[in-house]
């Protein structure tokens, strides 16, 4: 009779699978507005020597539904063979191991994307649910942060993030469960306050930079018209001429507009993130590389490369110079993988970020971390939650633009059960499915609707 095989990491006890909700200020985008609340799942894996991994994701039923199942594929698997437990949770699902299934992550995102509304179905949002928990594990076992289990192990020690910014319509006007806004000119006060102008948005800015150290800004478009989201650019680069700043339409612009503002501002962009998408019967690609071409602006995309497929005719077209490869989507192990492709085939590698707790911060930074060569400062949400909705001991915090690279095992964060209990009550009061950005636009605007080539507020 063979002998057993000896465990050389502890087993999966239990798996908690944990829908949680945080509050969000009215942040416009080309497909309306936020609403107060987000959803997103946790995973809580239990190992066997009392230890606790974690992993955050998109909200959703789908996903929920999807972790739920995958809990008797985890349960007493070995910590170590995480890789197996993820091929096995592929497996249930039909897909062969490394395969992604483009699916998206709210009903806004499905209809910037055009994508059929079977929202967050997206097989990697589970997978990366898992992996970051069993990760987590796998590090506090072996005594090492997570960025040192990714691709070539950690290449930096601070990773550089972004100040994403928004216009913010007026709560006031909704009747809707917002957070009052408050007075004050700092940072904490001016998130929750109507942001509609170029000056408003340099505040805003300057707010962030205030508080965080930003030296790179992002500014959320699709809501203004092509030169007023320009303006506000300028209105930052005014302020601050050493500022690295982008602005992301969604692919609202058409080409011969992106053009032209591309030509007339492209001086002051580091890049553009999806300023035009499909027209006339061209993909978002070819679009993306017409103007590349016409411009000389560098490109960026969380729309037209999502996955290796996409990834692959995108670089063939000279269509994108920084692919944004969030981990929730890629998995973490993905993201680090195209990240060294990235870095051998001379492009630069960021992330793309949606509403997110700190537990996500950590994913970002620990995959950023093991990103080789030069990486873009990486997109995060969490500026607009941080200091209210924590869901753990210590949040990592952002200082001079970065977020230092915990030196402790595993993601380097601790869960605080009692926060994570409160913000699932809340899921409990407030979900009803996916994100729908329309609903709360229509408090400010009556009737309206969704339409990929018009900007949602100023028409």
């Amino acid at each position: 009779m063979p002998l057993a095989r000896p465990s050389s990491s502890p087993t999966i006890s239990a798996m908690r699978v944990i829908p949680v909700a945080g509050r969000d200020s009215m942040l416009l985008n080309l497909c309306g507005a936020h609403g107060p609340f987000f959803i997103r799942n946790l995973v809580l894996l239990e190992a066997s020597d009392g230890s606790t991994g974690i992993g955050e994701v998109p909200g959703g039923a789908g996903i929920l539904k999807a972790l739920q199942k995958a809990v008797a594929l985890v349960e007493g698997t070995e910590v170590a063979r995480y890789q197996r437990t993820l091929n096995a949770i592929r497996a249930s699902h039909g897909a062969h191991t490394g395969t992604m299934q483009h699916q998206v992550s709210s009903a806004a995102e499905a209809a910037v994307l055009r994508q059929p509304h079977e929202i967050n179905l997206r097989l990697d949002n589970v997978i990366t649910a898992v992996e970051a928990a069993l990760l987590d594990l796998l590090g506090q076992h072996l005594g090492v942060p997570v960025c040192e289990l990714l691709g070539s192990g950690q290449q930096r020690d601070r990773v550089p993030m972004l100040a994403y910014l928004f216009y913010i319509g007026d709560s006031r006007r909704t009747g809707l469960d917002y957070v009052a806004p408050r007075p004050g000119d700092d940072w904490y006060g001016m998130r929750l306050r109507e942001a509609l102008t170029p000056s408003a948005i340099a505040d805003l800015a300057d707010a962030a930079a205030a508080r965080y150290g930003f030296q790179d800004f992002k500014l959320k478009g699709g809501v203004m018209s092509a030169q007023d989201e320009l303006q506000a650019i300028a209105a930052i680069k005014r302020r601050r001429p050493a500022a690295r700043c982008t602005v992301d339409p969604n692919g609202a612009w058409s080409l011969s507009e992106a053009v032209a503002v591309g030509k007339e501002y492209g001086h002051l962009l580091a890049y553009a993130e999806d300023p035009c998408g499909p027209e006339q019967g061209y993909s978002g690609r070819e679009i993306m590389a017409e103007f590349k071409r016409a411009t000389g602006v560098r490109t960026a995309t969380n729309m037209v490369a999502t996955d290796w497929r996409q990834m692959g005719h995108s670089h063939l077209l000279g269509a994108i110079d920084i692919p944004l490869a969030d981990p929730h989507f890629w998995t973490m192990g993905g993201s680090v993988r195209l990240a060294q492709l990235c870095h051998d085939w001379g492009l630069t590698w960021g992330s793309h970020s949606n509403n997110h707790f700190d537990v996500s911060l950590a994913m970002f930074t620990h995959a950023a971390a093991a990103a080789p060569g030069a990486i873009t400062a990486i997109d995060t949400h969490w500026i607009w939650q941080e200091g209210s909705e924590r869901l753990t001991r210590e949040p990592l915090q952002i200082v001079d633009g970065a977020v230092s690279v915990p030196d402790r095992p595993g993601l380097g964060i601790e869960p605080d059960m009692a926060r994570i209990e409160a913000a699932h009550a809340l899921y409990k009061q407030v979900a009803t499915g996916a994100r729908d950005d329309a609903m709360a636009m229509r408090c400010l605007v009556p009737g309206w609707t969704y339409d990929p080539k018009r900007p949602s507020f100023a028409r």
